[in-house]
């Protein structure tokens, strides 16, 4: 008898262990909005090179994270307005991706977000060039109706990434555009602070990294591509979109392990 309690002590222990370590890694499920950066344009097999594959990758191999489901919504050439949801754009095909996940209460759900290439565009894109101050308010409107939509949810804000200064393709971007993105950084603080008294614990500033590293790397990392202003630099190739990758899904796991 004396054994038998001991065996069955010995598996009651076991799995309680099991249990507690499986409530220790956070499921996620992770909506990726985005331009074609975010959709994998130029890959020659977005379906397992572009970002957000690679991102989900890293995250599954952390200690901290049990299963990773992602959907990717990179959209070549959008912006902030694309997304907005009064728009009825991109956004809806969001919320679809969104809604297939809300109901699963054992993950987390985390949107991922990289826009701003395509606003900072002389001409071309929808509503481009947007300023500073309508950066600021697009992504905060596309912010809002996000948590109102999913109020447990993440979002996760990373820095556009560099693009070379002659950039010149359907649209126009230049040394001006190159310029404009950058005062798009400062309005993601902003952003980040403002919800971290009002929403504590859900926006975060992801990647920071990119800008540079592309920046010092971009003959190895970003596709050559013939423009108007000769040759730039602009999308990553399966190299550059590993990379990327790796640090959104970085700077996502800061966020679930904070």
């Amino acid at each position: 008898m004396g054994n038998i309690r001991k065996v069955i002590g010995w598996s009651l222990c076991m799995m309680i262990c099991c249990h507690l370590m499986g409530e220790e890694k956070k499921n996620l499920n992770i909506v990726f909005i985005g331009n074609s950066i975010t959709q994998g344009a130029l890959l020659e097999d977005p379906k397992h090179d572009a970002p957000p594959v690679k991102a989900a990758l890293y995250l599954g191999k952390q200690p901290a994270v049990g299963t990773v489901r992602y959907s990717n919504q990179g959209v070549s050439g959008s912006t902030t307005v694309d997304f907005l949801p009064q728009t009825g754009s991109l956004f809806p095909k969001v919320v679809q991706a969104a809604d297939r996940f809300k109901d699963e209460t054992w993950a987390t759900l985390i949107f991922s977000v990289m826009l701003g290439t395509n606003d900072s565009a002389i001409t071309g894109p929808n509503g481009a060039p947007a300023s500073p101050g309508k950066y600021h308010e697009n992504m905060k409107t596309i912010i809002d109706k996000l948590l109102a939509l999913y109020p447990k949810c993440k979002v996760v804000l990373h820095r556009p990434v560099w693009y070379s200064p002659n950039t010149y393709n359907g649209a126009k971007y230049l040394e001006e555009g190159l310029n404009r993105l950058q005062s798009y950084y400062p309005e993601l603080q902003a952003l980040v602070l403002h919800y971290s008294k009002h929403f504590p614990g859900q926006v975060f500033v992801g990647d920071t990294d990119g800008f540079d590293y592309f920046e010092a790397h971009y003959k190895e990392e970003l596709f050559p591509e013939k423009g108007n202003a000769g040759t730039f630099y602009l999308h990553p190739n399966r190299k550059g979109a590993a990379a990327l990758g790796e640090m959104w899904g970085k700077a996502i796991l800061g966020s679930i392990v904070e």
